[in-house]
């Protein structure tokens, strides 16, 4: 009898709780002795499993309890759709980076003609998807000083290199790709606009006459304006809102 009576009570108390806990946490929470814990967690296979622990009163233990697990579940085409968690940019958050953009392109492009006697170009298309990444991203990995200028130089080495053993073709764009990101992922480098640098060495002629100085330029050399214009565009986001 006894036991009947605490088995219905716990089950009450169960369903009265599951009613009124939030659906969703992402948040460690410590309670206290006389609270139950429902523990929401999502399987794989698309199922909702609810568990209760007893809290404990311990001056050295604490208990806590994670309600909802990670978003393994959640549909593949999630991905295509925009962050949810981020708000709606202001007209300041599209036009300063946009305005920096415009003033790289156009300060690479002056230098193009000073240099166009000598037969080098300032002007390549990687440096386009760095003003991306320092720009309209500047808090991503990516944007990170160390992973920009380490794997510019490396992937265009690495370029140069295979160009150097396996000649112009398919061999040495691929192998020039998949060494690059193996020297990103080793050193933890991971700049995206650098993987292309290794296939426009070897697709470019105009390009070849540069040999091993092709790892500072005109990638690493672009990539401090950029740097360098990047400080100015930071300033106007935080300095003139609109």
């Amino acid at each position: 009898m006894g036991m009947q009576m605490r088995i219905g009570y716990h089950n009450h108390l169960l369903h009265h709780s599951a009613s009124t806990a939030p659906a969703v946490s992402t948040s460690l929470r410590p309670f206290s002795s006389s609270s139950i814990l429902f523990l929401f967690q999502k399987n794989l296979s698309g199922g909702s499993v609810i568990r209760t622990t007893k809290g404990r009163s311990s001056s050295s233990y604490r208990n806590y309890g994670i309600v909802a697990s990670s978003n393994l579940g959640a549909p593949l085409w999630e991905t295509w759709k925009p962050d949810k968690a981020s708000s709606a940019p202001s007209l300041s958050d599209v036009l300063w980076p946009s305005a920096g953009a415009f003033a790289a392109m156009a300060i690479l492009g002056r230098i193009d003609e000073m240099l166009t006697p000598k037969g080098v170009s300032m002007t390549i298309a990687p440096l386009g998807a760095v003003c991306a990444v320092l720009f309209a991203t500047p808090t991503s990995p990516g944007a990170r000083k160390y992973n920009m200028f380490m794997a510019q130089i490396g992937c265009a080495a690495i370029g140069v290199l295979a160009f150097s053993v396996l000649g112009p073709g398919w061999l040495a764009r691929s192998f020039a790709l998949a060494a690059s990101i193996g020297f990103m992922t080793v050193t933890r480098s991971t700049h995206p606009p650098a993987a292309s640098l290794p296939i426009l060495f070897i697709d470019a002629a105009k390009l070849h006459h540069l040999n091993y100085w092709y790892a500072f330029f005109p990638g690493a050399a672009g990539c401090i304006l950029l740097c360098l214009i990047q400080v100015m565009v930071l300033y106007l986001k935080d300095n003139f809102k609109f």
